[in-house]
């Protein structure tokens, strides 16, 4: 595959999946499943990524889900997003892996996907609409006061500066004490 996929340097919300073409038992170790994935890093010509943030598993673990479904409720992919996919989605099968922008570590990244891996798709998280409506009750109307700065009194004053020559005193008493 000579396609390169562009990843922005502090990226966030934005899902990529890729088949992976290999027999089952060589998933594990090409995906590095127990740590860190060289292989699978090198196959989409990074230096790294975070392990956390990268999904492998085979479709058929997602029986009655499936890939939209999982894409969706899952991920959190808007299904308008996936609507011209489905077809294609429904076809997957073998193992896929799913990697989140947090897996670039913020990085900006140029991807060059090579065999085993084929790119199937890159769709982005749907956010939630934030809505600016006013607050219902009153007591969220009218103009912030602040509240006076309150000055320690001339008897607080007092009260620290006999504080500390007592705190002077004890320690003279100690250092003679210590002396005699």
């Amino acid at each position: 595959m000579s396609d390169t996929i562009q990843i922005p340097a502090e990226e966030h919300g934005v899902i990529r999946l890729f088949r992976v073409q290999l027999p089952p038992e060589e998933i594990a170790e090409f995906a590095g499943l127990a740590g860190e994935s060289p292989a699978l890093a090198a196959a989409l010509g990074v230096d790294r990524l975070d392990p956390e943030y990268v999904e492998v598993f085979p479709v058929s673990d997602l029986t009655g889900l499936g890939l939209v479904g999982y894409l969706t409720e899952g991920l959190g992919v808007a299904p308008e997003d996936l609507a011209q996919d489905r077809a294609l989605l429904d076809t997957v099968d073998g193992h896929v892996i799913v990697l989140s922008s947090r897996a670039f570590e913020g990085r900006a990244e140029t991807l060059r996907p090579r065999a085993p891996l084929r790119w199937i798709g890159t769709w982005r998280e749907a956010g939630q609409a934030v809505e600016f409506t006013p607050l219902p009750a009153g007591g969220a109307q009218g103009a912030v006061h602040t509240a006076p700065v309150k000055t320690p009194s001339n008897n607080a004053i007092l009260g620290r500066v006999a504080m500390v020559a007592l705190l002077v005193l004890f320690a003279l008493t100690a250092l003679m004490i210590w002396i005699a």
